[in-house]
């Protein structure tokens, strides 16, 4: 029987593109420069308010780092950057993240009771509580073991695992290093096996992205210094950890990391063995259970579908208040859009006509209300087809803004429209964010996707050959 080879270079990613994906990525594209438009207008608004100017910097700030950078770094870098492995991890926007100086041979039950006897504390996972627990704890100088670190990507997901100490009770500054599971049968370039790849960094500080202006943690230029650091506590700890060391196995560069901060590297990649590391039963079960935290996590709602969700919401709630109110006050609202002085006064007839015109568009806009709060829900349920109408609505609405303000229409403001242009433009964001596609084509992938996973059913279980490395671990 002929051997099957696997390809030396192969994306994390690639797969055929199908029409979903490409309304998706037209979203994508498109989100990001709405949100240039609403980050402009804030800024040009700014100058208006007096001394509300510094609250509106902050906004335009907020908008400009955590949702226009990413969104263009993540367009650009998508077209630029490699997505298979070449020595870097990447931020979630994209961008080439920390080198990879670490390898590792075990399983996940060894590599945590190796880590933990030599002094290393498991970080925790990023939540809503956690991420406002490492906040408060960098503002007040609190100690936070097990703080967790900002996502890196390889093989196409974050760390599977990390690990930390921080140095003097400071959160701010600490040794960290994050681990990736390897793929089925992957093998490092020369042909090395590896279980484990991983990037080890030291934390020197609190400070600004330099490509998104982000706040972040600055890590030191010398990463060869952590790694030697990270070896050396395995090592030192004397529980039969076996170190080989890879020379030049890239070579010796220096550059700049996701968050601007400048690296450099000698190229040595060493290789921990921590396959002779005894564990009991009580290792392997919090490794199991890890695991199982890990699975439940991917499985979980991701914050951008969440926020959408509100923010649908939002503007469900903001509608029906302002349909009660014009109801109870019904003869003021017919009046006043009768109140033109050009036209004399009207016929009991004609005035008739109105207002049944007017309470048949007022019915009109309540059922679409209840249409798009119906929306939200299946949104926030899942449903891949009613996000992309969602966000199909809100495009819509946005481009018939932009049309009208760049055909001479009236100024757009965020004075009169707060619950409008602003919420559809954020909901285009978050709706057309890649957790929130993955998330909801992962509940209810495709006719396309089902028949592909069906297709690759038989061929896994007859086929000798090494797993594709875009599997998701």
């Amino acid at each position: 029987m002929p051997q099957t080879t696997v390809p030396k270079t192969r994306s994390t990613t690639a797969r055929p593109r199908s029409i979903s994906a490409a309304v998706d990525n037209a979203f994508f594209v498109f989100g990001g420069v709405a949100a240039v438009w609403l980050a402009w207008i804030a800024f040009t608004e700014s100058f208006g308010w007096g001394w509300f100017l510094i609250l509106f910097f902050i906004a335009f700030w907020l908008l400009l780092a955590y949702l226009v950078l990413p969104r263009l770094h993540r367009i650009l870098t998508s077209i630029y950057v490699p997505d298979y492995f070449i020595g870097r991890a990447r931020t979630s926007d994209g961008l080439l993240g920390d080198p990879i100086n670490l390898a590792a041979i075990g399983t996940e039950a060894q590599l945590d009771e190796a880590m933990a006897k030599a002094g290393w504390t498991r970080a925790d996972a990023i939540t809503l509580g956690s991420s406002g627990r490492i906040i408060a704890s960098t503002l007040l100088r609190r100690s936070y073991d097990e703080a967790p670190v900002s996502p890196l990507f390889l093989f196409g997901h974050q760390q599977d695992i990390a690990y930390q100490q921080e140095v003097l009770g400071n959160p701010s500054k600490r040794h960290h290093v994050r681990f990736w599971r390897c793929p089925d049968g992957w093998l490092l370039p020369g042909g090395h096996r590896a279980d484990w790849m991983a990037a080890g960094t030291f934390d020197r500080a609190v400070g600004f992205s330099l490509f998104t202006l982000q706040v972040t943690h600055k890590i030191d230029a010398n990463t060869d210094i952590e790694r030697d650091h990270v070896v050396s506590t395995l090592v030192d700890a004397g529980i039969g950890v076996d170190v080989k060391v890879i020379h030049d196995f890239s070579t010796g560069y220096h550059s700049r990391n996701g968050g601007g901060d400048s690296i450099e590297t000698d190229g040595d990649l060493p290789v921990l063995d921590v396959s002779a590391v005894a564990v009991d039963s009580n290792a392997l079960a919090v490794a199991d259970q890890a695991a199982a935290r890990r699975s439940a996590l991917a499985d979980r709602r991701p914050a951008p579908t969440t926020l959408g969700f509100l923010l649908m919401l939002w503007r469900v709630v903001a509608a029906l208040l302002f349909i009660t109110l014009t109801v109870l006050d019904w003869r003021r609202f017919v009046q006043s859009q009768l109140a033109d002085p050009s036209v004399g006064p009207l016929d009991p007839q004609t005035r008739h006509t109105v207002e049944l015109v007017l309470g048949i568009v007022m019915v009109v806009w309540a059922i679409g209300v209840v249409v798009y709060l119906v929306l939200a829900v299946l949104v926030f349920r899942g449903s891949n087809w009613a996000r992309i109408a969602s966000m199909s609505f809100s495009s819509l609405l946005v481009i018939a803004a932009a049309i009208d303000f760049f055909n001479g229409g009236p100024q757009v403001s965020l004075r009169n429209n707060l619950l409008g242009l602003p919420l559809d433009i954020l909901v285009v964001l978050a709706l057309s964010s890649q957790r929130s596609r993955l998330w909801a084509r992962r509940l209810h992938p495709s006719r396309r996707e089902r028949r592909e996973a069906a297709e690759a059913l038989p061929a896994a279980s007859s086929s000798t050959a090494p797993a594709d490395d875009t599997t998701l671990r």
